[in-house]
């Protein structure tokens, strides 16, 4: 468990708050729905301090066999059902969060999507926050997803120098990820700027 939570991402709302203990049931949730969690351990604090987020780590939440799953890139990209998912919350807290305007989430849309999450199962977790495909973060996976499928942008794309690196343990991270060539104008998103979108309800 402790390096699953090292591994885990730098994203009116719909809320949840179930505890851990609670059984979420289809009818709660929908195709395509984004849960954000809190995972501080590990990276997790550093990617709070950076985003002024409390939300660490996203996922997407696909219906199946009657039961809500969460696909998620941590190491590797991973799905889970969403009790499991919400488990991994400091103390079972959640959000889920859906799209404002649910025209563009077509059965064909949402099958499109799908079939993409499913085959990044077992992509590993991109520890630099790249932006390309061979390795994913869990931002930039739920992002991209609904980016091909339906070609919207779910929170905005920034470069690495926009987010607040001032703080001790940001730099520390950083510099154990980068050494001193570090990638300022890498364009990322995070699990804040998704929580934020003006898309999302």
């Amino acid at each position: 468990m402790k390096n699953y939570l090292f591994f885990v991402s730098l994203g009116a709302a719909l809320f949840f708050s179930f505890s851990t203990q609670a059984q979420i049931n289809a009818s709660d949730v929908k195709n395509g729905d984004i849960v954000f969690i809190i995972t501080p351990s590990g990276q997790g604090k550093a990617i709070q301090l950076a985003t002024h987020s409390k939300y660490t780590h996203v996922g997407i939440i696909f219906i199946e066999n009657g039961v809500p799953v969460v696909y998620h890139a941590v190491e590797p990209v991973s799905k889970n059902t969403l009790q499991e998912f919400i488990g991994m919350s400091v103390g079972g807290e959640y959000v889920i969060k859906r799209l404002r305007d649910q025209a563009p989430l077509t059965n064909g849309a949402v099958a499109t999507m799908r079939n993409e999450a499913q085959q990044q199962l077992g992509k590993h977790y991109d520890l630099y926050f790249g932006w390309g495909d061979d390795r994913l973060y869990c931002s930039e996976y739920v992002w991209k997803l609904y980016n091909h499928a339906l070609h919207l942008e779910v929170g905005p794309l920034k470069p690495l120098r926009s987010f607040d690196l001032s703080d001790r343990i940001v730099k520390q991270i950083m510099q154990k990820r980068y050494g001193n060539d570090i990638p300022l104008d890498e364009k990322m998103i995070s699990p804040g700027d998704m929580f934020n979108s003006e898309l999302l309800e």
